[in-house]
């Protein structure tokens, strides 16, 4: 496949995006094969040495809640986190999860709200408000020890309980987080029900809090085949930093119709193809995520990953494929 994807720009876009990868947090914390410290460190790794800047590396959340990622301080503690030019934040759902990331090393957090009561009943057993009062003290003690902190949004798109989210209710939450002192955002279509359209609908009103969009990231699940296009949108509207996990990997447990994240490779294969610069090694990660679908006895669903590394891979050129 040397030579793919073939790089043909398209006016208006970015120069450079950053790929936010969160397939060991947000990718396994869904996985029923439960995936050993030792190879969850070794999967990090080998992300970084494809280029990967930003890993996502665990959650602090109560192992009851998602024994996927009860290894949380062994596999924080395992990293080199002194290493210039890469970052591994974590998530923190509480001062308790805050004290483990710190005890662990942890140099940035990130906290989780909702833009929807339901999903925040669900997923936090509280209220939308309560989901933000409880960030509060996170916030503002991992902001005093120098730590970077992130927010979370989900459900900006669409939640399966309430239906249809509404751009104002989004920019609302965005607008209180901000309060707080967090730096930057990630919006999440948590069951990946968002079109091209509303990803610019959700921006033009998080404009209106001041937030600036060099502050914000998006997050997009795959459900119905949309993830790739919004990019495109989010691309167009400015946005510079977007979420994905290797292979594909993960939903949401608290969203039991939300299917997979947009795959780093799928998502790395748009930008290079529109010749923007990530810094990631494409064939190198294809063969990472294969490798872990090998660990967990299934193969990725990233169908980048399935081009590159599957039997026979994808056709070259001048290779008729019918």
């Amino acid at each position: 496949m040397s030579g793919f994807p073939s790089p043909y720009p398209m006016a208006g876009l970015p120069d450079r995006v950053s790929v936010y990868e969160v397939g060991p947090r947000d990718g396994l914390q869904a996985e029923s094969v439960l995936v050993d410290p030792a190879t969850k460190i070794e999967f990090i790794r080998r992300l970084a040495g494809c280029g990967l800047r930003t890993i996502e590396a665990t959650s602090f959340v109560s192992p009851k809640r998602v024994p996927q990622l009860a290894d949380a301080d062994q596999v924080l503690a395992a990293l080199d986190l002194a290493k210039p030019g890469l970052r591994y934040p974590v998530l923190v759902p509480n001062e308790r999860g805050l004290d483990r990331a710190l005890a662990a090393g942890a140099r940035e957090v990130a906290v989780f709200v909702s833009a929807t009561e339901r999903f925040a009943a669900e997923n936090l057993g509280t209220t939308l408000d309560g989901a933000i009062e409880l960030a509060g003290p996170v916030v503002r003690r991992a902001l005093a020890d120098g730590l970077g902190v992130r927010g979370y949004v989900s459900m900006c798109f669409g939640d399966p309980w309430e239906g249809a989210v509404e751009p104002a209710a989004v920019a609302d939450v965005v607008g209180r987080l901000a309060e707080l002192g967090i730096q930057r955002f990630s919006l999440g279509d948590t069951i990946g029900v968002g079109t091209a359209g509303q990803v610019g609908a959700v921006l033009a009103a998080v404009d209106r809090t001041g937030v600036g969009r060099d502050r914000i990231a998006l997050h997009f699940h795959d459900t119905y085949g949309q993830a790739l296009a919004n990019v495109v949108a989010g691309l167009a509207e400015g946005i510079t930093e977007f979420d994905a996990s290797a292979g594909g990997l993960g939903g949401c447990p608290f969203a039991k119709s939300a299917t997979g994240n947009l795959a780093t490779e799928d998502l790395v294969w748009l930008l290079h193809g529109l010749g923007l610069d990530t810094g990631v090694d494409l064939p190198a990660l294809a063969a990472v995520s294969r490798w872990l679908g090998e660990k967990m006895g299934r193969a990725p669903v990233s169908r980048v990953v399935a081009a590159l590394t599957g039997p026979g891979s994808a056709p070259g050129p001048g290779t008729d494929s019918r």
